[in-house]
């Protein structure tokens, strides 16, 4: 498997369900800012609510930070709207939320499961030129948390504004970075 850090966000134009409105989405529209692509596997199921609710609740930290959100699955967008309706939890997003139903991102990802047609539960950070930064996959039954996803996008932030710098475990903004030399080899 070909590592997908440090590599460029494919070209793309996808529809997708936003405040009660259908746009599109397309590879230019991410590049210039960071990004948070968040893969699930499908809408009216169990885990994906939680998650995206939470990613909801946390909106206005990631826009702090200059970070849009891309919700993605192999739902249509009219699935989408559908949801929305319904769920109280969904209701709460204002983040684009995009339909993939040929798999193109899920696939270019690596995260499409092709003999289900949808994707795993994935988290991809891409910075402002349009490059993955942090992947990360889930077995599709365990959740994720969108306050350990803004510490990483705090530390990947970090890190290009001081690329001789690296970020130890649990790091967080303000905390103290390490820069790597020959003195420090065995000392930590």
């Amino acid at each position: 498997m070909t590592p997908i850090i440090n590599t460029e966000i494919p070209d793309f134009s996808l529809p997708a369900y936003r405040r009660d409105e259908f746009i599109t989405v397309t590879s230019d529209d991410v590049k210039g800012k960071w990004a948070v692509f968040f893969f699930y596997p499908a809408d009216f199921t169990f885990v994906c609510p939680t998650e995206l609710e939470d990613m909801a609740d946390k909106y206005d930290r990631f826009q702090a930070l200059g970070v849009e959100i891309y919700a993605i699955s192999t739902d249509s967008h009219f699935v989408h709207k559908a949801w929305h309706d319904v769920s109280t939890a969904i209701q709460k997003i204002d983040y684009p939320i995009l339909a993939d139903r040929a798999g193109i991102l899920s696939r270019a990802f690596g995260v499409l499961i092709e003999d289900e047609g949808i994707a795993c539960r994935s988290t991809f950070i891409i910075n402002p030129d349009g490059k993955i930064k942090i992947a990360e996959i889930h077995d599709n039954s365990i959740g994720r948390n969108a306050d350990e996803l803004l510490r990483k996008i705090e530390a990947a932030q970090f890190i290009a504004e001081n690329p001789n710098d690296v970020c130890p475990a649990n790091w967080r903004r303000g905390d103290a970075t390490l820069k790597p030399c020959v003195e420090l080899v065995g000392k930590i």
